[in-house]
């Protein structure tokens, strides 16, 4: 047996011996994973059940970019200066920090409609809470598919 027949037979039972240790290694966490958003939303509304509904919510379904998401949120509520939208959140399940954004309203606002730009963690619901005068709540979710996450933990 010549040097270099050897050197290559050997190279390959070496090699082929560390393919079955490296297949059982599970593989590297690139995303966040999703977080139980329930603390969170408990503490904005105080303990308080938030309604299903009244809130319409304009995101793209698929966002190539996860730096830069459009979001659009309008609250179907009046404005008067005894009952009107106090505050609206953003929440993203799988953003290391979940709030993303709160804006706060007041009579003058005119309307509960606010246009941003979100950063995004990956493929997740986005929950919508908007806050009412008298502690009421109104809450809905829509789904994003990034295909290009933002947000990402380097140091795992």
């Amino acid at each position: 047996m010549k040097r270099r027949d050897f050197l290559k037979r050997s190279g390959l039972a070496a090699t082929s011996m560390a393919l079955p240790v490296l297949a059982q290694q599970p593989p590297p966490q690139r995303f966040q994973p999703v977080q139980d958003i329930a603390p969170l939303l408990a503490q904005l509304t105080g303990g308080a059940t938030p309604q299903p509904g009244g809130i319409e919510v304009q995101l793209p379904a698929i966002a190539e970019n996860g730096n830069s998401v459009p979001m659009r949120i309008k609250v179907d509520h009046v404005m008067a200066p005894d009952d009107y939208v106090t505050a609206i959140h953003i929440v993203a399940e799988r953003n290391p920090r979940p709030l993303v954004a709160s804006f706060h309203l007041h009579p003058a606002s005119g309307r509960a409609e606010v246009s941003t730009r979100v950063r995004l963690a990956g493929t997740q619901k986005v929950t919508v809470l908007a806050e009412l005068s008298g502690k009421r709540f109104l809450m809905t979710q829509a789904d994003v598919l990034v295909t290009a996450a933002a947000c990402l933990d380097e140091s795992m």
